[in-house]
Parts: C-alpha cells; structure tokens; sequence
C-alpha cells in the first residue's frame, strides 16, 4: 500500500473536544451553561489531554434552534457571558495548551439579524444577500415542511432550510462573502484558533433553485441533492482561505460540515495542495443505522459500518484527512445506539472509542462521550425541547397520521436533545451543572455516572479515554500507519492494522455481548505482540496464539 503523505500539522495528533456551552457547565445557577462555567473546567480538559476544544455557538441569538441562528456575530449571547469572558477563556485555554475552535453558522443567519431585516425592504442594496422568490420551489426544510416561509412585508417568500427563522444567504453575492470574510478576520484576531463550519457545503446553492424529485405522496423534496455540494463551492472555499486564513495556515483548524458529501468530494475539499479545508465531518457512517430517514430506526449493520470506514480510510490515504466521530450535539449518544448501555455500558463504551480513535484522522470527543454517558430516558412529548424533534412529531401525528408511541420511540432513540442533557459532573444535586433548575433535566442515571466517580478509577472511561489520546500523541502508527481491515466480512468483529514498514499496531473488538473467538486469519503472525490498551482489566501483556475476546471487548497490540 502507498503511505500516506505526512503533514506536521498539530491537528494530526491532537483529539478535539466539543462543548455545547449550555449544557456544560453553570456559574451562575441561572440552569444554563456559559463561558465562566467552562473556564472552571479547563482544568478537567487539560487532564484529558484534548489539544483544542470546539464551541457551538456562543453568538448572540434568539435561540430559535439553540444559538445556530444568529443575530449578531460581532458579540457574545447574554446567556453565556460577555466579550470579556470570551478573552479570558481563550487565555486561560491557551495557558494550558488548549486551542478554542469557534463554530461558524454562515450558511443562514436569525431572522432577526439585521442583515435580513435589511433584505425583508425590496428596495434594500442587502435584498439579494437572501434566497428571495415570487413563487417557491417544492423544497423541503430539513426541520420538516416547507422550506420557503411567505413575508408579508415584501410579497415574497424567502428561503430557510432549516427554521422558519434561519433564512438562508445568499453566497452568490459577492458583497455578503465580504461580510463573511469580515466577520471570521475579527475572531482570528481576537485569538481563535480556527473553525468549525456548519453545513458549509450548503453555500453554494444553484442560482436558479431548480425543483427537486419528490417521494411518492410527499408534499415537499428532501432536496439535499439540490443545495449541496454546489457549482460554486470550491470557488467559495478557495476565495475565504485567501481572504482569511492565507499566512497562518498551520496555526488554525478549518473543518466544515458537508452532509452529503462523498469520498471523492471530501478529498478534493481536503486535499492541502487545494487549500480549501482541513478535514470535513461527512455523515455516511451515522446514517447506515437510518431507514428512509433519521426517524426510520434500523439496527447497525457492522459489516457495513467497516466497509464504510474502510473507503473513508483509503480513499483520502494520500491526499486530505478525515475527521473521526461517533457523537456530536446532533447525533444520539452511541453507547445506546451502538453499544449495550445496559449489561455492558463501561466495556461498550471503552471498546467504541478504541476503535474510533485507532482509525487515521481527527478525533473529535463531545463532552460526556468520556463518561460513557448515555440517552435520556424521556416520558413524553413535553420533554422534549428540540425544535428539530418537535417539528417532527407534530408533523408525523398529524398530516402522516403515525401513533404517538411510534413516533416518542424514534425521538428517544434519535432525537438531538439525547446529547444535549447537562453534562454529569458528580452525585449531588443536578450533576453539579448548576445551582438552580437546568435549562434541560440532567440524566437520572448520574448518580452512577459521573466524572467525579471517575476520576481517580484506572479502569473508568474516562481514565481509558484518557489513555486513548495519550496514546495518538506518543505512537507515530496511530497518525501516520497504513490503515488495512481485516475480518470485513464478519459481523461480530472489528479488526484492522495500522502499520509502516517496520511495526505494527492491531485492534481486535468484539461488538457483540457474548465472548468469541478471533479467526487465526485475524491474528496471524501477531502472537507475542505486546499488548498497548485494553478496556478489561487484567488484559494479558502479550496476544496469545489463540484470542479469546470477552464481551464488547477491544484491545491494541504492537509488534516488534
């Protein structure tokens, strides 16, 4: 196999933590997050070993769909605290070693920004900085319904492909990518570290909108196909990388969000030479457990998550870089949905990050996912505050006439809010979040899981995530080795090499809840190797001639 191309970039070694600052940590007992309250866990990170944290959004905000609609990119929300606390955070970060990442949400804004209250005038110079039309197209919004909202003001619709109150820009004028570019120089300069770029491959929307093919008796089109991954998206991407980031390219993290997005398209976005991104986030792995949607919930097929991660390994092996995640603030916690967050949530949860973090790429940890946290237990309707979720069920039980029970099933399964619960800190009361009532109950289960009961415990999930990223820093395979699967039919194991010319690292898992044994296929020539990591105690120092693996158990080897 060809190695893959080295780049120092500190990226490549560092793990990435993504705080949702609302349900992090709470300094002021009001039940919600801020800024104050993750500098008073900065220490706790560095403990960790992340190399960079990622926040969403902290904008000044409605909150419409939890700060990913901004009003004002120029100044913190309230909520979360002030100018001046966004600075000592990033000093206090960088005193530590750790990057701050900021989350840029530029492919629509608040309906309550100025820029659209600007462009709701026909007459306005901002008027084209929005998607407006006479007569919609059959969209649909990705938060269910239509994706054009009637403005009574201007006699036209405009375009949101999420919210109802994020109407989306308008990336073909040149004036609003100015704007843009503006907009990211002043948090460069004030110190961040780089982006993560929400949905960015939604910029570059066709300029004529054209229809989309819709399901058979559906309103409206999933019109991904339309919007994403537009003719104009590497022009985009290059013109904001020479605006931008041209001269300190080594010093920042440019990641993009890219639903939809193929290997072939992730490596042109990726490729350095391009100068486009750093990595992207695609979604082709968590969508293998989606029937016809998200709320279609269908049981992981392990053969297919392999082969998946297999082409993503290999198909950006000599140019690009991939990110690597399970969870995020809009996925389900994956200890319940991959694992067994019942018999075996410690072992399940342990073995989910090895693998994970033992492919080529960035990893990239959402807060809890350490602690092995898990889904929320919701009662009904009423518990939810997703407006994603909400959306949904009011459209499912009505104009799709599905029962209430099979629609709360798929939202305790997949709803957003699952990552969303406050952070489990320790036993006392609310976790430790805040002082007051939360903005979102926190998990009964937090008497049991938390980071205090964690933190001195050598067989924790903290302590092996702890581990985990010591390990990216310490062993050059786990950057640079040739990724190779092993065993990619069978639907028990996960195995695969990571390997130079000269040594060797191995990872055997057993995604199952019973003990199996590993094929002598697996394992040839891998007796005596030293063992790195195991998420069992008492793991044996060498791979025997025979491998045994307990239930959900991983485990690392090295050779010579």
């Amino acid at each position: 196999m060809t190695e893959p191309v080295r780049n120092q970039s500190w990226w490549r070694t560092a793990t990435v933590y993504q705080i949702y600052p609302r349900s992090f940590a709470d300094s002021t007992g009001d039940g919600i997050g801020d800024l104050r309250g993750i500098i008073g866990r900065l220490d706790y990170l560095a403990a960790l070993g992340v190399g960079a944290v990622w926040l969403s959004p902290v904008y000044r905000s409605p909150q419409d769909d939890n700060g990913y609609d901004i009003s004002d990119y120029y100044d913190i929300d309230p909520m979360f605290g002030t100018l001046a606390d966004f600075d000592e955070l990033i000093e206090q970060a960088h005193a530590r070693g750790i990057r701050v990442v900021m989350d840029l949400v530029v492919n629509h804004t608040s309906d309550e920004h100025p820029w659209f209250e600007a462009s709701r005038d026909p007459g306005s110079p901002q008027r084209d900085w929005y998607w407006w039309r006479p007569t919609p197209n059959n969209w649909g919004s990705r938060f269910s319904g239509p994706a054009w909202e009637f403005d009574e003001r201007s006699g036209e619709y405009y375009l949101h492909i999420f919210s109802r109150k994020q109407p989306d820009l308008n990336w073909e004028n040149p004036e609003l990518r100015g704007q843009v570019h503006q907009v990211m120089r002043w948090w460069l300069d004030r110190g961040v570290d780089g982006f993560r770029m929400d949905v960015i491959n939604f910029i570059a929307k066709p300029a004529e909108l054209p229809d989309a093919p819709a399901a058979d008796g559906a309103r409206y089109a999933d019109a991904e196909t339309r919007y994403a991954n537009g003719p104009r998206l590497h022009e985009f991407l290059r013109e904001m990388h020479r605006e931008v980031f041209a001269g300190r390219d080594d010093e920042l993290l440019t990641v993009g969000e890219t639903p939809g997005t193929s290997v072939a398209q992730a490596r042109l976005l990726t490729d350095p030479a391009r100068r486009e991104l750093d990595m992207v986030f695609q979604f082709e792995h968590v969508e293998l457990d989606h029937g016809r949607d998200r709320w279609d919930v269908r049981p992981l097929d392990l053969v297919a998550l392999k082969r998946t991660m297999q082409r993503w390994q290999t198909g950006l092996a000599e140019a690009g870089w991939n990110s690597l995640y399970w969870n995020n603030h809009d996925q389900p916690r994956v200890v319940s949905r991959w694992g067994d967050d019942t018999n075996h949530r410690a072992e399940s949860a342990k073995l989910l990050a090895t693998v994970l973090h033992l492919h080529r790429g960035t990893p990239f940890v959402y807060q809890g996912e350490e602690l092995g946290m898990t889904n929320m237990p919701f009662d009904s309707i009423d518990d939810f505050v997703d407006v994603q979720s909400r959306n949904h069920y009011a459209e499912a039980t009505g104009q799709l006439g599905q029962s209430p029970e099979a629609v709360l099933r798929a939202l305790r399964a997949r709803s957003r809010d699952n990552a969303r619960t406050p952070m489990q800190w320790d036993d006392t009361e609310n976790a430790g979040f805040t002082t007051g009532t939360p903005w979102l109950p926190v998990n009964p289960n937090f008497t049991n899981i938390n980071a205090a009961a964690q933190e001195e415990d050598p067989n924790s999930v903290l302590a092996h995530y702890r581990a985990l990223i010591e390990l990216r820093k310490s062993e050059p395979l786990v950057t640079d080795g040739t990724y190779t699967l092993l065993l990619p039919d069978d639907n028990k194991i996960f195995a695969f090499t990571r390997t130079s010319a000269e040594q060797g690292l191995l990872v055997l898992a057993n995604f199952s809840s019973h003990d199996i044994n590993v094929p002598d296929q697996a394992i040839d020539g891998w007796a005596g190797a030293r063992t790195l990591l195991g998420n069992y105690p008492h793991t044996p120092p060498d791979l025997p001639q025979s491998v045994h693996l307990r239930p959900w158990e991983a485990i690392i080897t090295k050779k010579p």
